[in-house]
């Protein structure tokens, strides 16, 4: 069972025990992703988590890797839309040693203009990685459609016009002004000592308490993209307007995706892929905001099939809502959920994702018997109601990569 402490200053520290493992890991979670920055600033999150890796006021970028490596340990960090995370991970008999070279990565970054002109070139070139993606840009377009006047629209990684404008004492100022206690959740799972646990807080308590900075609100808007790129396969994919992160009928929608297209039993593979051999890929996916959400249909085809692949997706799609899933649905996709909730739990990585991310996200952690409480709850009814309510395709937004020039996609999905 996890411990939550609100320390003084406003962080969060949760600690949950798992004796029988032999490592543990700790987490440094702010709320503070690329929906908090200024329009100039975009992509600043991101970069500023790839510079606390370049050096600190004691080590340089060397030590730091040899340092974790001595120890047979591991450190990383990620940025989202609402949220940058710092992690680590390492023996039970080390967590002492990984503990303060986290703290001194996090709190003590040296941010030096020399060290972005560097990394300033390492993340150009992680841009156009993901341009030469298409299944992640047609995405990338999606969200900035239907997000078009929202920062939940601009690209987590940035833009060049944006990053070559960017200094290292912006990412200082950014840092001190969004790094603040009320932002913080720190999470350590696994087997630790009540040494780690104090050092850790310790160090957590000499932040100084700043105000908290207004986030502006999320409002999903139907919106239609389309980008000529000179791929052999068309991206496509469709959006709807979904549940926010921490809503009650979560549980209910993740059961919802699961029939509709998570996995190789789900409606949209069978149908577009299996039955019809239209596609190679195909499925479902959510994506939950503090304040909004949105539910989508991916797939990648050649042109020739792509009309009749929107034309059964759209069936599946108008099926599911009006009538809405069998029995036999629901209690697959529920059991495979429950199954992956509970494996996915058993590493002391993933407890400490799930302590850091649900308080952070939803200021609630739910124990796994509470998760497996609520997808047991979730009934066919509740489905169809939801379904109802989400797969409206008077609301649907559509994005599409490839060679699209000349096709009007609006009419086609009209028409389907």
């Amino acid at each position: 069972m996890y411990e939550k402490e609100v320390l003084k200053n406003g962080v969060r520290l949760i600690c949950e025990p798992m004796d029988s493992v032999r490592s543990a890991a700790v987490g440094f979670w702010v709320g503070s992703g690329s929906r908090h920055e200024p329009e100039g600033l975009g992509g600043i999150s991101h970069a500023l988590e790839h510079m606390v890796f370049k050096g600190t006021q004691s080590r340089t970028a060397a030590r730091i890797a040899e340092e974790m490596d001595a120890i047979g340990g591991q450190v990383n960090a990620f940025t989202t839309k609402e949220l940058t995370a710092f992690y680590a991970r390492a023996l039970d008999s080390h967590m002492d040693t990984a503990i303060e070279l986290l703290g001194d990565i996090f709190f003590s970054p040296r941010l030096s203009e020399g060290d972005w002109q560097t990394e300033r070139g390492v993340i150009l070139e992680e841009i156009g990685m993901y341009e030469d993606s298409p299944e992640d840009l047609v995405g990338e377009e999606l969200f900035a459609a239907v997000y078009k006047t929202n920062p939940l629209g601009r690209p987590i990684l940035g833009r060049a016009a944006t990053l070559n404008a960017m200094t290292a004492a912006d990412m200082a100022s950014y840092r001190r002004d969004n790094y603040t206690p009320g932002r913080l959740v720190v999470s350590l799972a696994g087997r630790y000592s009540a040494r780690d646990r104090d050092s850790l807080a310790a160090m957590l308590e000499a932040l100084p308490p700043r105000p908290e900075a207004a986030m502006i609100p999320g409002e999903y808007t139907p919106a239609f993209t389309q980008k000529q790129k000179p791929i052999e396969q068309n991206h496509l994919c469709l959006g709807f307007p979904s549940l926010p992160a921490g809503h009650p009928e979560r549980y209910t929608l993740q059961v919802l995706n699961g029939i509709l297209g998570s996995g190789m039993s789900s409606r949209l593979f069978q149908t577009v892929r299996e039955q019809n051999g239209l596609c190679y890929s195909v499925y479902s996916f959510t994506a939950a905001h503090a304040d909004t959400g949105v539910l989508g249909v991916y797939t990648a085809l050649g042109k020739e099939t792509e009309k009749e692949a929107l034309r059964l997706s759209l069936k599946v799609i108008g099926e599911l809502r009006e009538k809405g899933p069998t029995p036999e649905e629901v209690d697959r996709v529920r059991e495979q959920i429950k199954a992956n909730v509970l494996m996915g739990l058993e590493s002391t990585s993933s407890r400490m994702h799930h302590l850091g991310q649900s308080e952070l996200l939803m200021g609630k952690i739910s124990t796994p018997d509470e998760i497996i409480e609520r997808y047991d709850a979730v009934t066919r009814e509740g489905i169809l109601n939801l379904a109802g309510q989400i797969l409206d395709t008077s609301a649907m937004s559509f994005s599409a990569v490839g060679n699209v020039e000349g096709t009007d996609y609006r009419q086609l999905t009209i028409d389907n």
